[in-house]
This record gives structure tokens, sequence and C-alpha cells, in this order.
């Protein structure tokens, strides 16, 4: 197995990368995490928010890797304490992905139907916003061999932006699913309405810290 010292000695942005392999992991198990919670599959939810949890510890052990073994006063094509702040937003979202996987081991409850299908589109929005991050922290040593600029930049550069709209429709589905929440108030237990409104909140992290994570990337690499 390579060591991250052995992945700093590629690129400072290899261990990034392979840092948020582990976060996708986490989020690539959330769609089948829903799925079974609203089939009312218990069992399933159980196995699915472990799986997410070990993969989010996994995700952990190789951030704290990754801050030990980061070199000191090597010269780097950016700031240590810049490559520091993107793997810890990295982090979070696997750490968000592990609180949605709790909360629906919390209580099993049915879904509005009204809300199903909004739902459904918000959580796609927010997985598309964190693929679209994702991809962009694949695009990273690309830009290393062009000197962050020319027509790569300029792709990432609007990769970027891409993101931060695609954050703003989940803000505004979010907005949405709210309404209809507070509209089926009267149907719902005191603990399922707060239940919900947690969900909603968590799952609309991945977004919120997808578009963190993409501006940071922008302001970081200063896109020529």
């Amino acid at each position: 197995m390579r060591t991250i010292a052995k992945l700093f000695g590629r690129s400072p942005f290899v261990p990034l990368q392979a840092h948020m392999e582990k976060v996708a992991a986490c989020v690539a198990l959330l769609v089948d995490l829903f799925e079974a919670y609203a089939a009312r599959r218990s069992d399933e939810v159980e196995k699915l928010a472990k799986e997410i949890s070990r993969l989010e510890h996994e995700a952990d052990l190789l951030k704290h890797d990754i801050q030990s073994q980061l070199p000191r006063g090597m010269f780097l094509p950016v700031e240590r304490d810049r490559l520091l702040e993107i793997l810890a937003i990295q982090d979070n979202i696997a750490d968000k992905s592990e609180n949605i996987g709790v909360l629906l081991t919390l209580k099993q409850t049915a879904i509005p139907p009204a809300m199903e299908t909004p739902f459904r589109t918000f959580l796609g929005k927010n997985l598309e916003a964190f693929d679209g991050v994702r991809k962009i922290v694949d695009e990273l040593d690309h830009l290393v061999s062009t000197g962050f600029g020319g027509a790569e930049a300029e792709r990432v550069r609007q990769m970027v932006m891409n993101v931060a709209q695609l954050e703003y429709e989940a803000d505004h589905l979010q907005h949405g699913l709210l309404k209809i929440l507070f509209a089926n108030e009267d149907n719902l237990s005191v603990a399922d309405f707060f239940l919900w409104d947690k969900i909603f909140k968590q799952v609309s992290e991945l977004s919120n810290l997808s578009e963190r994570l993409a501006h940071r990337m922008h302001r970081t690499l200063d896109l020529k």
C-alpha cells in the first residue's frame, strides 16, 4: 500500500485526491440509504449507516496522516495552511454524510407524500454539487502542469461557478421543502417534524460545503 509520504513525493495534491476518494465513498451511499429508509427497510438502513461511519473513520484517519506528514519548509505550489483548509472542508463533507446516516437510524418515519418528489430532487441537487467539486479536485494536477493558467484554469473557473449555481438551486429547493413541511405540520408528530427539519439541514450542508470548497480552491490556486 502506498504511504502518504510517497503520495506527497508525486504531488501535494495527490493526498487530497486520495482523501476525496474516501469522502466520495461516503456520499455515494446516501442514495441507497434514503431509498432503504423510504422503503422502511430498517435493517438495511442500519447496515448502510454503519458502512458510512466506517468510511468516514477511514477518511478521518487519512486526514490525520496527511496533516502529520504534509512537509514543512518544502516548496509547494500553494501554502501548506491552505492545503490543510481544503482537507478540513473535504473531511466535513464526510462528517455530514455520517450525521445523515445516524439521523436515519434514530426513528423510522414516513415521508409525507407531498414531500417525497421534492425531497428526491433536493437530495439529487446536493449530490450534484458535491460531484462538481469532486471533479475540481480531480483537476488539480492538470492545473499544476499549466501553471494555474490558460484554458485549463478557465475550465476549472467555470466548474467553480457551476458548483455555486447548484448550491443556490439546492437552497431554493430546501426553502420549498420547508414550506411543505410546515404545511404538513398538523399531520406529523413533533419528533417527526424536527427529524425531517434536521435531515434537510444536514443534506443541505453537502452543497454548502461543496460551494465553500470550490471557492476555497479557487482562491488558493489564484487561477490566472
